[in-house]
């Protein structure tokens, strides 16, 4: 760690190992080149702006999430997916390309090297929050799918900690990893409804490269099983 807690850059001298978390969950650093990281940006940023735009989503309780989320071929609002954002404008939420699909199944080969469970992964949402150097998110499970197929999830912009947890409660036991810009992380098998969540993002840590100044955003990949 650098000063001020934050994480020094190693510039490539250092490389960070591919790790198993936990059965069925994998870590590979590094994975997402600086010009896919920039194409990734360029297009989050035009779903950004609609038909359904970025937006910090309102819990049912009455809390605001910290994240600010878009979402593509499916709208997820808690918990449950729709095709239309009832709860924010009413629109039909834009399209999953097939280049993300294509990604994605890219990474769970990466993750798994198993090209038959790649074949086999057909996400049909993408779920993508930006964070700015104050978010958060809390302990939580992935479990409003219909599906027991991985989730792909991939980081740009500044560094965070990603707290991988059980599938028991929120609390411990819980692997906590850093995850960089360009960095893939794959949950499924055993590991499919472990809770996780994202105690700190690392300020001064974005990814000019990829043309972001400050921020994290993750762009996460799921089959929801519904038709």
């Amino acid at each position: 760690m650098g000063s001020r807690g934050v994480p020094a850059a190693s510039g490539g001298l250092f490389p960070r190992p591919r790790q198993v978390v936990a059965p069925g969950a994998v870590h590979v650093p590094e994975w997402l080149p600086a010009e896919r990281r920039r194409e990734l940006v360029t297009a989050c940023r035009e779903w950004a702006r609609g038909p359904v735009p970025l937006r910090h989503t309102v819990l049912p309780g009455g809390g605001v999430m910290s994240v600010r989320t878009v979402c593509l071929g499916w709208h997820w609002q808690p918990y449950r997916y729709t095709r239309t954002a009832d709860d924010v404008n009413g629109a039909r939420v834009a399209a999953l390309p097939r280049w993300l699909v294509d990604l994605g199944r890219a990474a769970v080969a990466e993750a798994y090297e198993d090209e038959r469970a790649a074949e086999a992964f057909t996400p049909d949402t993408a779920l993508i929050n930006f964070y700015d150097d104050a978010a958060r998110m809390g302990m939580h499970q992935d479990k409003e799918e219909r599906s027991g197929a991985p989730v792909v999830s991939l980081s740009i912009g500044a560094t965070c900690v990603f707290r991988f947890g059980n599938t028991e409660g929120r609390g411990q036991p819980y692997t906590d990893v850093e995850l960089v810009s360009g960095d893939l992380f794959v949950f499924g098998g055993p590991s499919r409804f472990a809770f996780h969540g994202v105690p700190k993002v690392y300020a001064g840590t974005a990814d000019p490269d990829a043309g972001m100044r400050t921020g994290r955003l993750n762009v996460t990949l799921r089959e929801t099983g519904l038709s």
